[in-house]
């Protein structure tokens, strides 16, 4: 039986949690973005829409 390669294991597993803050990250910078424009752009996105 082959034995494990921990060193390996742990560098993935490593490698995902790097991945994954960093796209939680961008989701919160994106999202305080949007919340710092948000307001701006709604009002001005109703008046171009005509009814």
């Amino acid at each position: 039986m082959a034995q494990r390669n921990y060193k390996f294991e742990k560098r993935q597993k490593d490698l995902a949690k790097k991945k994954k803050k960093e796209e939680k990250l961008l989701k919160k910078q994106e999202k305080k973005r949007e919340k710092e424009q948000g307001p701006l752009e709604d009002e001005q996105s109703s008046e171009d829409t005509p009814e």
